[in-house]
């Protein structure tokens, strides 16, 4: 049998180091874990077991993690239940719907405000607990904890604060508005958007400058 490995994919999607955050980022809507015996290639060896769950509109990549951890427990018994009694044996990964999925990179944290909502929003929870997305504000950085895409539609320019109140800090983006709830300063602890504007009015600021 030699080495067997729970990747956090259904593989051969999303081979390498970070696939939470890159199927969380390209809108996947459903992911897994495949138990796979080890060979010298990048996650390429035959796979013995894969188990499907769906990925939340909600789904951060910790929470993600969290979950796969535990389908991944279980579905490495039941393979390994099933070598011992012949019921499973190595698949060879299919040649079609391979993907990769790099490590992190610091940088990728960065707002680009003229993204979709949905982009952006994808971006907060793929990059939730590290690196934590952010942009500038008043030249400080700004990180965005949990955020929500709105329905609203608006003419202000990408990061512009359209509106805040106790629900969340809404900025306009490049496709839709994003409803900002969780935020943190440089040094400080992440605060509810409601406390956060108590401390920090942000109406009209615009975000990433």
């Amino acid at each position: 049998l030699g080495c067997i490995n729970i990747h956090a994919s259904l593989l051969p999607r999303w081979r390498g180091a970070a696939p939470i955050q890159r199927a969380i980022l390209a809108g996947d809507q459903t992911t897994g874990v495949t138990i796979m015996q080890m060979d010298a290639g990048l996650d390429t060896g035959p796979m013995l077991l894969t188990k499907e769950t769906a990925i939340h509109e909600w789904e951060t990549a910790a929470s993600l993690h969290d979950r796969l951890s535990q389908l991944g427990a279980h579905a490495v018994l039941a393979a390994l239940e099933g070598v011992e009694t012949g019921s499973i044996s190595g698949r060879t990964q299919p040649a079609d719907g391979v993907t990769y999925a790099p490590k992190i990179r610091k940088e990728e944290a960065l707002i680009d405000w003229s993204r979709t909502a949905i982009e952006i929003d994808r971006q907060a929870r793929a990059f939730n607990p590290w690196p934590i997305a952010e942009t500038r504000w008043q030249g400080r950085q700004l990180r965005i904890w949990e955020a929500e895409p709105l329905k609203a539609t608006t003419r202000a320019s990408p990061g512009t604060v359209i509106a805040s109140g106790e629900d969340g800090v809404d900025v306009a983006t490049g496709a839709g508005a994003l409803r900002l709830m969780r935020l943190q300063l440089p040094g400080r602890k992440p605060l509810s958007a409601a406390e956060f504007i108590h401390a920090h009015p942000l109406d009209g600021a615009v975000l990433g400058s």
